[in-house]
């Protein structure tokens, strides 16, 4: 399964006894007092200790009886090691970033499960089989430290990116250890700097110098879990006498800090993030004050300049409408305008995005001269580019690009790098469902493109097509979902009584549900005869901020009805029926999947609920949950309690209802979305008398998994559990 739509700070889904005679798994026998969850009433609060005893004990149990009956269906071990060879295979594409000359990638297979950071020239890059320089071997690393490390990230400081800020995390989790690295000597600094394990952020100053938001003792994080206090840390000194820059409240999600180093252009921004959508941002001005930097709260930014460049642009995104100048720009839009001139008080925008009914923007990215917009069109990517000409003019021009699936740009300029002879480059990737992922190198000015790397074929997909379709929801709403035809099969040509079908959904985040090859649905779906269905509902990014802010709060029940209207519609057209739809969703999408659980258990005979939110009582107390009230609303306001309520899966599971079989999946590790949610949930599930698997890997964080080994093992799991309630 993918791994995809994760529930993060600023905010990137997962993977997947005996066949019912029924489309409902019938409840065992219920005595008068089983547990119901309620607003004042938890059964199961000690499942709420990560690291308890009783909590892991019981874990152990669930896991083994769950891997007894899904490891015993047929195929299951051929299945695993497939899943785990297409993982682990050489032929992926290598992702890569730059820093200066060399291009890094982190890279995992059968011989190194935590994988190799490692590094190689564009040039190197070009060739079949690139010479990788390996810089740091997490497998050795952690071997050496016996510690169960997990790749992290690294900040490494321009324009030499010699010295990095190392990122570890412990089994995945959100929180890591910072240490400093020498990319030359390949070794740790000694007596450089160093971070403890904390959900910190740290941004270079300069050579001696951090911005650093850690955890710094009592009262320096958020109710959310992240860094209240920004200081300034200078090499040599200890971390308690660093000194303080900016603080936020402890209501706010986090504080945070952007510097920008490019010479005659260096600026520093602090912000608090209000909530998981608004920002109140400080410029530090020329005299170490903080004065306010005027943006919609909930716009976001980026300064656009190159070092010995003339131009300095501010690029502006909308969330919500913008009334300037007798001018309204609509929410959705991209707004160019002169840095200096805007913060000297001046609004004068260039629109170089405008959404309508049907498009909108999905990102961009910028070259040393130009603007490359990634624009959703009918959820199907089209790229323009706006190039900035000497008078602070733009041209705009369509770029030539594969149509319809999914387009990813990323620039390869460096702005620190004077006369860069990549500045105005950009790498850009192409799939669709039935397409394998492909890198070209790209240049302003240019349909011409250089392919650097293609995946082969992972699986024969002869007479296999795919359909955009519409359902109608509850408020008469158009929903748009592919479909994923298996070979020989159309909505003409279906198995007696329909084909086993999955519905995936996400709906939430303003994150767009866009097409994706899948070496792992190829080998262990589509060969079956299953298809494959992705809905687009309301509280996605699909059609812009409009449909995303339609699903929020009070109206969240739109995306359930949204998901409702294309499971019926798939059963009205006889693709399937409620005895062959499964339905799968991890993170908001396993709230998704909590919800269908308790208010639509008669649509659906498999649940794949994947790392989820499902106690929204208490989500709010439980690790980041305070950061996503903007999105669901504050249970402890009563009047947003009684929208929450409602749809919280938790609060509505009773004995007495007809559920499917369900299957949980989540992480120890999750340091993000609560393992408890899912605990908690599969407990009361079995004490009312319900039928449930459930599967908690001991590591992985809030992806699920830490290594292929773990990545194979889940997804095996699931498809297992598919078949057995599907076929």
């Amino acid at each position: 399964m993918k791994t995809r739509h994760l529930l993060a700070a600023g905010l990137t889904s997962l993977t997947f006894a005996t066949l019912c005679t029924s489309a409902m798994s019938a409840p065992s026998a219920t005595t008068p007092d089983a547990p119901i969850a309620t607003a004042t009433s938890d059964p199961f609060p000690w499942l709420e200790e990560v690291q308890g005893e009783r909590a892991l004990a019981w874990v152990r149990e669930r896991n083994a009886e769950s891997q007894k009956v899904l490891e015993a269906q047929p195929g299951f071990a051929p299945l695993q090691d497939k899943l785990l060879a297409l993982l682990d295979a050489k032929d992926r594409i290598p992702q890569i970033a730059r820093r200066g000359d060399w291009l890094y990638n982190l890279w995992q297979d059968e011989g190194h499960k935590r994988g190799l950071w490692r590094r190689t020239t564009l040039a190197d890059y070009r060739k079949p089989e690139p010479a990788w320089e390996t810089v740091i071997d997490l497998d050795a690393l952690a071997a050496a430290e016996k510690e169960n490390w997990v790749w992290g990230g690294a900040l490494c400081l321009a324009p030499d990116y010699r010295r990095c800020l190392v990122s570890l995390s412990r089994g995945g989790a959100d929180a890591k250890v910072v240490r400093e690295f020498d990319t030359v000597t390949k070794r740790f600094v000694d007596d450089g700097f160093k971070l403890p394990e904390a959900k910190s952020d740290v941004t270079w100053i300069d050579a001696d110098t951090l911005y650093v938001g850690t955890d710094f003792g009592p009262g320096s994080m958020t109710d959310s879990g992240y860094p209240r206090i920004v200081k300034r840390w200078k090499r040599g000194t200890p971390l308690s006498e660093a000194v303080t820059a900016f603080e936020g409240e402890a209501k706010d999600v986090a504080a945070g800090v952007e510097y920008d180093p490019t010479p005659g252009f260096r600026r520093t921004v602090f912000s608090r993030a209000l909530d998981f959508y608004r920002h109140k941002r400080f410029l530090l001005d020329g005299n170490g004050k903080l004065v306010p930097f005027d943006l919609p709260e909930d716009a976001s930014y980026v300064f656009w300049n190159s070092v010995g460049d003339k131009a300095d642009s501010l690029l502006i995104e909308l969330r919500s409408d913008l009334t300037s100048g007798g001018r309204t720009y609509a929410r959705g839009s991209l707004l160019a305008t002169d840095a200096r001139a805007y913060l000297a008080g001046e609004r004068r925008y260039t629109v170089l995005f405008e959404p309508t009914a049907t498009r909108s923007l999905d990102g961009f990215t910028t070259t040393r001269q130009a603007v490359v917009v990634n624009v959703l069109d009918n959820v199907a990517s089209r790229l323009e580019e706006w190039r900035r000409n000497a008078d602070g003019s733009y041209a705009r021009r369509a770029i030539d690009a594969p149509f319809p699936g999914t387009l990813s740009v990323a620039s390869l300029h460096d702005n620190e790098i004077a006369d860069d002879p990549l500045g105005e480059n950009y790498l850009v990737s192409y799939t669709d469902f039935l397409t394998p992922d492909s890198l070209l190198l790209g240049k302003t000015g240019t349909d011409a493109r250089e392919r650097l790397k293609a995946l082969p074929a992972a699986f024969d997909s002869t007479g296999m097509h795919v359909e955009q379709a519409f359902a109608k929801s509850k408020d008469g709403t158009r929903v748009p979902y592919f479909v994923v035809w298996p070979k020989g099969m159309d909505a003409d040509h279906l198995p007696a009584g329909g084909a086993p079908t999955l519905l995936y959904g996400y709906g939430g985040f303003e994150v767009s549900e866009q097409p994706w090859y899948s070496r792992a649905f190829g080998n262990a779906w589509y060969t079956r005869g299953g298809v494959l269905v992705i809905a687009n509902i309301r509280g996605g990014g699909e059609f812009g901020p409009g449909w995303h802010q339609a699903a929020v709060k009070e109206n969240k029940q739109k995306s359930y009805d949204d998901f409702i209207a294309v499971a019926e519609d798939l059963i009205a057209r006889r693709i399937t029926t409620s005895r062959h739809l499964g339905i799968e969703g991890g993170s908001n999408g396993g709230l998704l999947m909590g919800a269908m659980l308790t208010q639509r258990p008669d649509l659906f005979n498999a649940i794949v609920c994947q790392v989820p939110l499902l106690d929204m009582r208490r989500y709010h107390k439980l690790l980041a949950g305070a950061s996503w009230m903007a999105e669901y609303g504050d249970p402890d306001d009563p009047a947003q309690w009684a929208y929450i309520s409602k749809y919280s899966p938790y609060q509505n599971m009773l004995p007495e209802g007809k559920y499917p079989r369900i299957l949980f999946t989540t992480s120890t590790r999750d340091d993000r979305v609560h393992p408890g949610h899912a605990r908690k949930m599969a407990a009361l599930m079995r004490a009312q008398g319900h039928d449930v698997l459930y599967y908690e890997n001991i590591e992985g964080g809030h992806g699920g998994a830490a290594d292929n080994e773990q990545r194979a093992h889940v997804q095996a799991l699931e498809f297992s559990y598919l078949w057995m309630q599907l076929k």
